[in-house]
Formats: structure tokens, C-alpha cells, sequence
């Protein structure tokens, strides 16, 4: 029992901050801000630490494979809050097909960015040690001809157009966890009784959240790239207000799953008349019987 009070005084807190309207209206703002400033950072963080190796074990078991961790938690807590609620395999099938259709966009683009970077690209071969310039860095040689796959297994550097699909990837998740989570706090406001399975789904959504955010201050900290990292947060963005303040905002139908929450959430009033309705009808069919 006090496990439980604690897991549902948690949830409660949470589901009251993410589903305010101030935070739902200005998250992608604040997530804006830390893709344009975070680099900053990088002045104060100690080049030593842990998180400035790419091979961390947060980088490799977290951030290779960031889409399949967000579509695991998210997924299954948008079809267990639907399917609790209306006990429909159809509805909770198109509320999960948002998810399908971000993971398709965000795997369009991914390649996208690789024919650009593959177009616009050179591959450079570093002379001998000892044959540096000025600068203390050392002299390339243009080998024309050379993919970008071709050119980094051979051990030489590829410069292109490139555009951070890291940075891409955790706004995008993050931007989608927060519109798909915030349906627990007006869900709770309106008199909805979720069970344990769901609350801890909904801490591990949460829990998840927070991570993306940490990876990402991370990755502009200690591997700051400008412009590219910002040009990546800038596709993010772009592409969660595409799917979530247009695409979704029409009405339902078999090309759109419709916005988050969307013929899930009812209001105390409207139940009670359901209930009312059903107690009638069932008054009026024993009437009739006797």
C-alpha cells in the first residue's frame, strides 16, 4: 500500500505539470532554447568526464536505438489508457498509427539527409604525420570518386552537408512523449480511476522523458556542432508541429489518426447522462416485460 501511495502521488504530479495548459503551449519553446544555447555548455563541462565519450554506456544502449525505446513505452501506454477506456481494438489501432506515421516521417527524412550528405560530400585522405599546418592540423588530400561509406571504411574523413540526426531524433521523441502523455492529466481531472499498470507506464513515459532531454544537453555540452546540431533540432521541431498541429488536427479518418485523447476523454456530466440514459431504457424494457 505505501508503494502505491507513492506510485499514485508521482503519477498525480506529473500527469499535472505535463497535462497544464502553460507547459503543453511553450514545451517545444523551452526545447528550442536548450538546442540553441546548450552548446554554451561546453565551456563549463570538464572535457574528462564520463558522458564526453561516445561509447558511454548511454549513448549505446539508449540513444542508438532511441525510436524502438520510445515506441515500446509510448505505445504501450497509449493502447492500454484507449483500450481501459473504450474497450476498442479499432480505436486503440488508430491512436497507435500516430506513432507509425511519426517513425515513417522521421525514417524519410534519415534518408533524406544521407543522400544530402552523400551529394554534397567530399572524401579527404590526412597526409603523414608531422605534415601540419598553421593550425596544428593536418594536411588533407581530396580523393574524388569515393562514397561516404567507401571513404570512412578506408579510414579517412568525409565532409559534407550534414544535419545531426541525433539531435533530429530526441526532439522529435521528446515533442511526441510530451502530446501523447499529456492525456493522463485531463484524464485524471475528469474522474478517470487508471490502475497500477497504467500509472507505472505513464512514471516510465515520464522517467523516459526526462532521459531524451538529459542525452540531449549531453550531446550539445560535450559534442557541440554548429550549425548542424541546430539545423537537426530545427527538423524536429518542424516535423512534430507538421504531424501534431496539422496533420492530426484533422478530422479522423483512414489517412488520419486523429489528435491525442480524441474520442477517449469525457466528462463526468456526459457519463452520468449515459449512465441515466441506460438506467431508463432498462426501466422502460422491465415495464414493458411485467
Amino acid at each position: 500500500m505505501v508503494l502505491y501511495t507513492v506510485l499514485v502521488v508521482l503519477t498525480d504530479l506529473a500527469a499535472r505539470l505535463l497535462g497544464n495548459t502553460v507547459f503543453r503551449r511553450h514545451f517545444h519553446l523551452l526545447l528550442s532554447a536548450v538546442v540553441t544555447f546548450g552548446p554554451a555548455l561546453s565551456l563549463w563541462v570538464s572535457p574528462h568526464s564520463v558522458f564526453a565519450k561516445r561509447g558511454h554506456v548511454l549513448y549505446r544502449t539508449f540513444l542508438r536505438s532511441g525510436w524502438g525505446w520510445t515506441c515500446i513505452f509510448v505505445g504501450a501506454f497509449v493502447f492500454l489508457l484507449s483500450f481501459s477506456i473504450r474497450q476498442s481494438l479499432a480505436l486503440s489501432i488508430r491512436h497507435l498509427s500516430r506513432l507509425g506515421l511519426a517513425g515513417g516521417l522521421w525514417f524519410a527524412f534519415c534518408k533524406l539527409l544521407d543522400l544530402l550528405d552523400n551529394a554534397t560530400g567530399d572524401c579527404y585522405e590526412p597526409l603523414a604525420a608531422g605534415l601540419e599546418v598553421s593550425n596544428g592540423q593536418p594536411l588533407l588530400v581530396l580523393r574524388e570518386g569515393e562514397s561516404k561509406s567507401q571513404c570512412l571504411k578506408a579510414g579517412m574523413l568525409w565532409r559534407g552537408y550534414d544535419v545531426s540526426q541525433d539531435v533530429f531524433l530526441l526532439c522529435l521523441c521528446c515533442l511526441l512523449l510530451a502530446e501523447e502523455i499529456a492525456v493522463f492529466g485531463p484524464y485524471l481531472s475528469l474522474g478517470g480511476f487508471p490502475d497500477a499498470p497504467l500509472r507505472i507506464l505513464f512514471l516510465f513515459c515520464v522517467l523516459l522523458l526526462g532521459l531524451w532531454i538529459f542525452l540531449l544537453l549531453c550531446l550539445l555540452a560535450y559534442f557541440p556542432e554548429f550549425p548542424t546540431q541546430l539545423l537537426g533540432g530545427a527538423l524536429g521541431c518542424l516535423s512534430w508541429r507538421g504531424l501534431y498541429k496539422v496533420w492530426y488536427r484533422l478530422e479522423p479518418s483512414w489517412c488520419c489518426p486523429g489528435r491525442p485523447g480524441l474520442g477517449l476523454l469525457m466528462t463526468k456530466t456526459s457519463t452520468e447522462e449515459n449512465l441515466q440514459i441506460r438506467n431508463n431504457c432498462f426501466t422502460a424494457t422491465a415495464t414493458e416485460m411485467n
